[in-house]
């Protein structure tokens, strides 16, 4: 049987670097909130012991695929319970840009581990697949823990929060960013004065990335520039999709077409509860 797991896409709606750390990453202070935007991961387990991924991602080659290295992570760890024989056949329905800001790539692997935890029965708690997840990467556990939050340490550190549920203007300029690069650079803001999270929200939400991003592509400056004379509008995560915050769903259709024709851009609610955990409990009412 093959079921449909959904890869929600999710927003920074702020981004704080506080410090370099020693391992060579940053210390965030951020606040993710989820869209209902998605791919579409379709799975169908088997008994041939391997991970096949039948959709070819350009320049992502398949070893290099976070979907299977969360599927292989998963079965390497549950090698102790799982049958040996265990497999998946895997496709996807892309509609996350990589390289956005959006967390493409990590909501896939978070998705497959909930996924295929279910599926091959391997009864791991969400916090035992937060921890597989982020030797992955530093989002994947809030992609598996499923609700909004506000995060520190390298993203990992969730508190649980909900956030008011706005129309959003997504713009994508069609450039993908390699967040390692933002990061590494030596013009990349790092030292945030640190705040609780309660001052923080209280605060107008910035991005630390943004004008580093901003200063690298005349692109994403455009956008930014443009749309913020008519909605507050910021870079999401190390980019370099756009987000622009709506009163309502008809306001963001009327923003979207000031968008330039180089970009393209859709209409999504943010939420806070991710579709993957609606779908992974009405699987288990429908099945129990």
């Amino acid at each position: 049987m093959m079921t449909i797991w959904p890869a929600p896409a999710k927003l920074n709606l702020f981004m704080y670097i506080t410090g370099r750390r020693l391992d060579g990453y940053h210390n965030l202070q951020t606040l993710f909130q989820f869209i209902d935007y998605s791919d579409l991961i379709e799975i169908k387990v088997n008994d041939s012991g391997h991970i096949n991924l039948i959709t070819k991602l350009i320049d992502i080659p398949k070893e290099n695929n976070l979907i299977v290295k969360a599927a292989k992570l998963l079965k390497l760890a549950a090698k102790k319970y799982l049958l040996i024989n265990s497999g998946a056949t895997i496709s996807i329905r892309k509609k996350l840009p990589i390289g956005s800001g959006l967390g493409s790539g990590s909501s896939n692997a978070a998705t497959i581990l909930v996924a295929l935890n279910y599926l091959w029965k391997t009864k791991f708690t969400i916090n035992q697949l937060a921890e597989l997840g982020l030797q992955l990467g530093a989002d994947v556990p809030l992609f598996i823990h499923g609700y909004s939050a506000f995060a520190e340490g390298v993203g990992e550190k969730l508190r649980r929060v909900n956030i008011k549920q706005k129309w959003y203007l997504i713009t994508y300029p069609n450039i993908n960013i390699n967040t390692s690069d933002i990061f590494s650079s030596n013009n990349l803001t790092r030292n945030t004065k640190y705040c609780n999270m309660n001052q923080l929200l209280k605060l107008p939400f910035t991005n630390d990335c943004e004008n580093l991003v901003r200063s690298n592509f005349v692109e994403i400056d455009s956008i930014i520039s443009s749309l913020s004379r008519y909605a507050p509008t910021r870079l999401t995560g190390t980019g370099s999709c756009v987000f622009s915050e709506c009163n309502n769903k008809q306001d963001a259709y009327d923003l979207m077409k000031l968008i330039p024709k180089y970009a393209v851009g859709f209409i999504a609610k943010g939420i806070n509860m991710s579709p993957l955990h609606t779908v992974l409990s009405r699987i288990i009412h429908t099945t129990s």
